[in-house]
């Protein structure tokens, strides 16, 4: 046992430098951790206290490999700047913690320590099989190992872990204390989220029922709305480039690569191979292949196309040649049939880049990138034989067509390239790009007559659906006298009354929309009450409640705990990012990163993704 636990002394030496971090992320709802390496000095101060560089780095790098575990695709340029943003807020927040915590003279004691340790193993040891009997921590095991450990170095860093975690969890106590929810608080809320309506209710679209002619906007309205209004109407930032992309999707010799590997296990298996150890050993498929392909039985016209002709047409057990699907080519086997269903196992071949067509793809793109330094755009492109495209783009949509929604080269065209320039190789999950940019504007403001087309339309939306609220009213109350919605409808056939329900308030109603105060206000009526006009999203509603169905009490007792805690914890998690968001901005703080960086650049900054 002591064998294995020095071999886990290293994540403990890791919660050790990152306890706090790790309090945020299982206490407080943040989400970073850390670990340490090189060394860059002070990259700026807090209230005074250095941010070194190893504490920055041990979040960027956590934060980096956390990242880059949870995606396929490497991490761009534009998310690589988002992580060493949060890095250096992380930092700059466990120094604030830490003055916190010095300022309001929070310790720990010896006794608090033991009793932590004996308890309350941190989350890790947990899950140490070493400490489980079938497969659930077994706490008498763990704390038998603590009364005869020998290891001096594990024991210290867990003394190391507590004096850490312990007193920041006394600091969360104190900051969030206070928070309680009374049984009739708790109430309204589950109310809210579980009574439920029927409704019947009559939609007026006032773009429809009030014709242009009926509006009129005057030239001091509009003057009157951009005045107030002039932010609302900037410009974003735009340019125009030359690119060229070199896609990622595979060839059609990949296809060709895809269908003879398919071709060749469906041979494997006719010479004698067993399907599900092929299946285990060579399929795509994530969920089935583990299973040895094993689809279970699958429903007619729920399977791709060409699938599902070749299963219901196969006899069983049968290996037809593969067939092609937009996931790829399937070798299959069917091994029961009914009229409606079929009982299927497939390996497949998805067409992906064979290892030979993706070294040509990156070395067509590191070529072009090294032209690309010398040469034009277009003399660079003309060297590798890839055609030039010209596209208009704005800093909000920076799209370019065959690359889609471009990130990492977002920030060369609008801040760092100028006309003439051409950039760097850029890639992204479709393609590799490169620019040259053409022009650029800055973003700015739109003049009044610029904006007046726009301010013109959004006035007339608005006198429409005030005209539209107005004729509601007077509907409303015709309605009410008739008792019925149905009785509008009946003299005017652009007036359709619905029926929706029944739901909570947050469900989707059909012709309604999630979320609209139509179902709040049918909500506050008795049945068979004609209520409105609501207004929302432009359209002008009248509501009629015709069943409740109320929260149910019994089920509220049951789960009343659990809501409380729900409840307790978000307010918990709130209360928690406006203290540090206080500490931050009262804090005197001065980041000197770039400064820093630009005087190491023979030892790049952590933004090179070198480790």
């Amino acid at each position: 046992m002591m064998r294995q636990m020095r071999e886990n002394t290293k994540w403990i030496m890791l919660v050790t430098a990152i306890a706090f971090v790790g309090l945020m992320v299982f206490e407080w709802g943040m989400d970073i951790t850390g670990q340490s390496s090189g060394s860059f000095g002070e990259l700026g101060r807090v209230n005074g206290t250095p941010v070194t560089y190893e504490m920055y780095q041990a979040a960027y790098r956590n934060l980096y490999d956390q990242i880059s575990n949870a995606q396929e695709e490497p991490i761009t340029s534009a998310q690589n700047r988002d992580i060493e943003e949060a890095a250096w807020n992380e930092s700059v927040n466990q120094i604030l913690v830490q003055q916190e915590l010095a300022r309001r003279g929070i310790r720990v004691s010896d006794q608090e320590i033991r009793d932590a340790a004996r308890f309350s193993p941190p989350q890790e040891l947990m899950g140490d099989p070493v400490f489980q009997t079938d497969g659930q921590f077994d706490i008498q095991r763990y704390q038998e190992f603590l009364a005869t450990a020998a290891d001096e170095l594990f024991l210290l860093q867990l003394e190391a872990y507590y004096r850490e975690i312990i007193p920041q969890g006394k600091l969360m106590r104190q900051v969030t204390s206070g928070i309680y929810f009374s049984d009739a608080e708790l109430w309204d809320t589950y109310r809210e989220e579980n009574e439920q309506v029927r409704l019947r209710f009559l939609s007026l679209n006032p773009m429809l029922r009030v014709p242009d002619s009926q509006v009129e906007i005057t030239n001091a309205e509009v003057q009157a709305y951009f005045r107030e209004h002039e932010e609302d109407f900037q410009t974003p930032a735009q340019a125009e480039v030359k690119y060229v992309t070199l896609t990622k999707a595979p060839l059609r010799e990949d296809t060709a690569a895809a269908r003879e590997l398919a071709t060749a296990l469906r041979q494997e298996i006719l010479d004698g191979g067993d399907f599900a150890e092929v299946a285990q050993r060579e399929s795509g498929d994530n969920v089935s292949g583990p299973r040895g392909g094993d689809l279970g039985t699958l429903p007619r016209g729920q399977m791709p196309p060409a699938f599902d002709s070749l299963a219901f047409s196969v006899p069983v057990n049968r290996i037809p040649d593969p067939v092609q699907t937009a996931f790829g080519y399937h070798v299959l086997q069917v091994q029961n049939r009914t009229a409606d269903s079929v009982q299927v196992r497939h390996i497949l071949v998805p067409i992906e880049r064979t290892n030979e067509s993706e070294l040509r793809l990156l070395t067509l793109a590191d070529t072009l990138e090294v032209l690309g330094e010398s040469l034009t755009l277009e003399e660079a492109a003309a060297e590798v034989g890839v055609p030039v495209q010209t596209q208009q783009m704005t800093e909000l949509f920076p799209f370019l067509s065959g690359a889609g929604q471009i990130s990492d080269g977002l920030l060369w065209v609008f801040e760092e390239g100028a006309p003439g320039d051409v950039s760097p190789v850029f890639e992204d999950q479709q393609a590799f790009y490169m620019m040259e940019l053409i022009s650029s504007t800055p973003a700015g403001n739109q003049s009044l007559d610029e904006a007046r087309e726009v301010i013109e339309q959004i006035l007339r939306t608005q006198k429409k659906v005030e005209l539209t609220r107005a004729e509601a009213s007077d509907l409303l109350a015709a309605a009410r006298d008739a008792g019925t919605l149905e009785a509008l409808a009946e003299g005017d056939d652009a007036l359709t009354v619905q029926e929706a329900g029944p739901g909570p308030r947050g469900q989707f109603f059909p012709g309604l929309g999630v979320r609209n105060p139509a179902v709040g206000a049918a909500m506050g009526l008795e049945v068979g009450e004609i209520g409105g006009p609501v207004v929302w999203n432009n359209m002008v509603f009248l509501v009629q409640p015709l069943e409740f169905l109320p929260a149910d009490s019994a089920a509220f007792e049951e789960e009343k705990a659990t809501q409380r805690a729900r409840l307790s914890f978000t307010v918990q998690q709130q209360r928690l990012q406006q203290w540090i968001q206080g500490l931050r901005e009262t804090a005197r703080i001065v980041d000197r990163r770039e400064a820093v960086f630009q005087a190491n650049q023979a030892a790049p900054p952590p933004s090179s993704g070198l480790f």
